[in-house]
């Protein structure tokens, strides 16, 4: 079930950034095409960060460390780039025109992942306030 919640919360972070950076489309014939092109894009978008992101923060490990983080929006950018290649790839009407699309782009789609995740919290944090709640009773 939290995955279908992280894949929805990508999906309507996708969806804001189309509607914010010109150079991110998303086509399709009808608001329910274009709804499953997202859901779609997401599910790849987190596929991409899940096994590549990884390996590119372990490689570049050092230029994290001398770029104080700065790399990351970088790399977000490329992800992004690359999930709109894939999507290309398997024909779902999504679109990144460029880097700078794609960089104004993660950056969106962090900071509205982020927004939506600050309403619809996790499960794993709400196990967190608990145990924070039944430490401080004893």
């Amino acid at each position: 079930m939290r995955i279908l919640l992280k894949v929805g919360i990508t999906a309507v972070a996708l969806w804001v950034a189309t509607v914010l950076i010109d150079g991110i489309s998303v086509g399709g014939e009808s608001d329910g095409r274009r709804a499953l092109t997202l859901v779609a894009v997401a599910a790849i978008f987190g596929l991409v960060n899940t096994f590549i992101k990884p390996v590119i923060k372990t490689l570049g490990c050092a230029f994290y460390v001398l770029t104080l983080g700065l790399i990351g929006l970088v790399v977000n950018a490329l992800l992004l780039w690359l999930t709109s290649e894939l999507a290309g790839e398997l024909d779902l009407p999504f679109h990144v025109t460029g880097f700078w699309p794609a960089f104004w782009g993660a950056i969106v789609v962090g900071v509205a992942g982020w927004l939506l995740h600050l309403v619809v919290p996790e499960k794993d944090d709400d196990r967190r306030k608990n145990d924070k709640k039944d430490r401080k009773k004893d």
